[in-house]
């Protein structure tokens, strides 16, 4: 069985910062460990760590048993689903997968120039040795284990869909397929950023059960609290530049965090007092010593004593909580904000009618493939009215790609639309630091000196990463960034797709209580149940294309 061993890592940023030093712990044979912290201690640079993409700036790790590895980022280019598999099969078989891609590629181009040509020939032979390696090595197995995670996930058979595009499958369907695919697979230890990102309810109870029963060494990233209390046999937490483990699960968890800090802050204050005392001896000694010869030894020894006792250093101080504030300000719209009339999107959904009043709040909730993401898409361009004078244009409309439909889909008088996606994906804001997309501004929203940016990117914990590019953010900060551009937008109808799904317990509490003073329209897709308890309303996209409102949520649907 396999293990992770993590002893005194540390990670050094590019700008001289300590990002976490002297990290250690082990995830033994067939343990649950969940590995928990804020957004930006550090929780996706140490899985990359362990994963073996970077190597620490200190410290060792150690491996056995294989490690299967699931990333956070999903696949947005045109890569195959076959490709997708490939990357998390074990190195070797990987290795010659390529190799086994490569030449029969090269056969294709040697047989354009002349099917019977020696460079044809050479090829030929290339391709029999890298398909014979690729068996030999398994390669056959990994096939029909593709194939059976493929009728699982997908409902057809490998030889359909392997060389499908991986971004026509949505988010939860390559979080399932790369899911199954590891847990089914032969590495003995599983490292898992974000499972549950995508997911819909039903599939983070498919998760939760498949992690309880699997006999592999689990590693995982999450911020899902009914996940962790589920699923975690031990926690590992990154704050303050270190880590600490709690042996429990969950439920405990919060309760030996304030224990353990409470336990430091009384050896701080030990530390303090003993701190003065060694001071205040010195100070004896030394106006003793200024009249007395025979007291220096006595002042050179306890300032000996003071010397190493300070080299040793205090305690560590308890983590400042992190305090978000988000103002998201909206503003006066119609009576109505939104209007649908015999709406049908294409393969999709039947025709249905809504109609969202001003200061709403909607829940769009259903599995995932439904048709929510495209709903919320469909008004952020501004609904079927391409005429976007009326309703103040969208705030990310020119950027989102059209949604196929029939029926209507109307904003009110005065709404402008903000959009959220959850995929974070802003190819604007590619290269460019945080700082300097403020200062620059858009068509939306204005630019902002540098004391007003960091005064808003101080709210939202941001003002360490002003000068960090967009990309090099984590998916939390990513989320809280987004959000501030939706406040700065002057957005009066909020549609957030996902939002909570890459923010720490802080930053979504902060939403949430930010949402609850926004002067305007709310509509967001979510698989959260906790953050659906803010909402009053709830719109459920059915699996069989009906689109109808209840009363409460509902979760157990496909």
């Amino acid at each position: 069985m396999g293990y992770v061993d993590v002893a005194g890592v540390g990670r050094i940023l590019p700008d001289g910062r300590e990002l976490f030093s002297g990290v250690s712990f082990r995830v033994g044979e067939g343990a649950k460990v969940a590995l928990i912290g804020a957004n930006g201690t550090g929780k996706t640079t140490l899985v990359r760590m362990i994963a073996g993409d970077t190597a620490p700036d200190e410290g060792v790790i150690n491996r056995a048993g294989g490690l299967g590895v699931m990333r956070q980022i999903l696949v947005h280019d045109d890569r195959l689903l076959s490709d997708l598999a490939l990357s998390l099969a074990p190195p070797r078989l990987r290795e010659l997968g390529e190799r086994l891609a490569a030449a029969e590629k090269a056969i294709t181009d040697a047989e354009k120039r002349g099917k019977y040509s020696t460079a044809a020939e050479k090829a030929q032979v290339a391709y029999a040795d890298a398909l014979s390696a690729w068996g030999d090595a398994g390669g056959y197995d990994f096939e029909v284990l593709c194939d059976t995670v493929s009728i699982l996930i997908l409902e057809k058979p490998w030889d359909l869909t392997r060389t499908r595009v991986v971004r026509t499958l949505s988010g939860g369907e390559q979080k399932r397929f790369a899911l199954e695919l590891l847990l089914r697979g032969p590495e003995e230890v599983l490292l898992l950023d974000e499972p549950d990102n995508f997911l819909d309810v039903p599939a983070k109870r498919w998760l939760e059960r498949r992690i309880n029963e699997s006999e592999k060494t689990i590693l995982y990233v999450s911020h899902d609290r009914e996940l962790l209390a589920n699923t975690a046999q031990k926690i590992v937490t990154l704050e303050s530049g270190d880590a600490w483990v709690h042996g429990g699960g969950f439920a405990t968890w919060h309760e030996a965090r304030v224990a353990r800090w409470e336990r430091f802050e009384e050896l701080r204050r030990r530390w303090d007092e003993e701190h003065q005392k060694l001071k205040d001896l010195v100070i004896m000694y030394r106006q003793k010593a200024s009249y007395n010869a025979d007291m220096a030894s006595r002042l050179r020894a306890a300032e000996t004593r003071l010397e190493k006792f300070e080299e040793k250093g205090p305690p560590p101080e308890p983590p400042r909580d992190q305090d978000i504030r988000m103002q998201i300000a909206g503003g006066r719209t119609g009576k109505r904000a939104v209007i649908c009339e015999g709406l049908e999107l294409d393969n999709l959904t039947f025709p249905f009618d809504l109609e969202v009043w001003y200061g709403d709040r909607v829940a769009v909730l259903g599995a995932n493939g439904t048709g929510k993401s495209h709903f919320l898409r469909l008004l952020a361009r501004g609904g079927t009215d391409t005429d976007f004078s009326k309703s103040g244009g969208p705030l990310d409309g020119p950027r989102l790609e059209p949604v196929a439909h029939n029926g209507i889909a109307r904003l009110g008088a005065r709404v402008v639309p903000g959009h959220f996606s959850q995929t974070h994906d802003r190819p604007d804001l590619l290269g460019r630091t945080l700082r300097e997309i403020l200062w620059k501004g858009d068509d939306n929203r204005p630019s902002l000196d540098r004391p007003s940016a960091m005064s808003r990117l101080s709210r939202y914990e941001l003002n360490r990463q002003s000068e960090q590019t967009w990309e090099s953010l984590s998916g939390g900060q990513q989320a809280r960034f987004l959000v501030l551009l939706l406040e700065l937008g002057g957005a009066t109808l909020l549609l957030l797709d996902e939002p909570t799904d890459n923010l720490d317990l802080a930053s979504a509490e902060a939403l949430e209580e930010g949402l609850k003073h926004f002067e305007g329209t709310v509509i967001a897709v979510t698989h959260d149940r906790w953050f659906s308890r803010g909402f009053d309303r709830f719109v459920l996209f059915q699996g069989d294309g009906e689109v109808v409102e209840t009363p409460e949520p509902v979760w157990d649907v496909r």
